[in-house]
């Protein structure tokens, strides 16, 4: 059965298995303090064009986000989202379990834009009871969005602008970056990214690791103490290196970019399939998730056949539903649905 479900529910890629046999036998320093993660970190830096980045590695994106945005908060601060993100739909409360309220504002196709922010801020602010209030301590966006539409360079810029202002740092998830640097039409480079937040993670999971992330901090310094922090969350492992030689292969030669190009020309050929088909989209995504509009008899037909996920209700007795090419989709993938549909 071919699986269109999501990008994380196959192994690694073998550049990445292969440096992690080829260091099998050696005795690395425990927890991330390794020779492996410098070399990693080194890499990065180098990709992001942050000589001073602080790096460190994590396992899943979840865990990431609760263990970053507690690290950046006060008792008394939560975090700014759009109501489609990712920590606020599909993230099981977890921020909220590090007893931060997440604070939500209007998007507009899963983006959250500089004039709503802005205007959020400044009725805070200029709230006579804002100290009887959760106060706003962080901006959180995905990037990719959970809706698979990106910020252009501008719109990424006037919202650090906002940001700065305000003197409130800003998030980027980055759990499928590749996948949103790599896209047909988008502006932002990853040293361009790098420069209009305070923190982001690069995602591992989703673009070609077996697991892990790159949380990297900017344009504001790690909290002090973010190791013990990250030990308090469980988000710790002993065996670090397992994590650093998986980003040393990615960040070898390009290949996270190689990897993340790759998805988006699968989701390309698959758009076309669709399109031939004459199904609706639900919206236009130039990324890896595609949101396609079914009638539900198809999708009953469909399932069986192939993976992929139920996203909504659509009017007329039909279904929208995702569709999700990776680094490991293949164009017999995509022939095959061509087939099926």
């Amino acid at each position: 059965m071919i699986s269109f479900e999501c990008d994380y529910n196959n192994g690694a890629h073998p550049k990445v298995l292969e440096n992690l046999v080829r260091h099998n036998d050696a005795k690395p320093t425990p927890y991330g303090f390794d020779e492996y993660s410098e070399r990693a970190k080194q890499l990065i830096r180098k990709a992001c064009g942050m000589p001073d980045a602080q790096i460190f590695f994590l396992t899943g994106g979840t865990q990431t986000n609760a263990t970053t945005i507690d690290s950046m908060l006060y008792q008394y601060e939560g975090v700014i989202c759009v109501g489609s993100g990712h920590i606020n739909v599909h993230e099981a409360g977890a921020v909220e379990f590090t007893e931060h309220k997440i604070i939500t504002i209007p998007d507009n196709m899963g983006k959250m834009e500089a004039k709503t922010l802005d205007k959020y801020l400044n009725d805070f602010m200029h709230d006579g009871n804002k100290d009887h209030a959760v106060h706003p301590g962080l901006v959180y966006i995905t990037f990719p969005t959970e809706l698979g539409t990106l910020y252009s360079a501008k719109e990424l810029d006037d919202l650090y602008q906002v940001c700065l202002r305000y003197e409130i740092p800003l998030y980027i998830d980055g759990a499928r970056l590749g996948y949103g640097l790599m896209a047909d039409g988008c502006d932002v480079t990853l040293p361009y990214l790098a420069h209009h937040c305070d923190v982001f993670y690069i995602g591992g999971t989703k673009i070609g690791a077996l697991c892990g992330e790159a949380v990297v901090f900017t344009n504001r310094q790690a909290h002090k103490h973010f190791f013990s922090i990250q030990k308090q969350h469980g988000a710790v492992i002993a065996k670090g290196a397992l994590i650093g030689l998986q980003f040393e292969a990615l960040f070898t030669d390009d290949l996270y970019f190689q990897l993340a190009r790759h998805a988006i020309d699968m989701a390309m050929r698959m758009k076309q399939v669709f399109r031939e088909k004459g199904y609706p989209f639900w919206l236009d995504s130039p990324t890896n998730q595609q949101f396609i509009i079914l009638p539900d008899a198809k999708v009953d037909e469909l399932a069986g056949k192939m993976e992929f996920t139920h996203w909504g209700q659509a009017e007329g007795h039909r279904t929208i539903c995702r569709f999700v090419t990776s680094w490991a989709t293949t164009e017999e993938d995509i022939d095959e649905l061509k087939r099926l549909i």
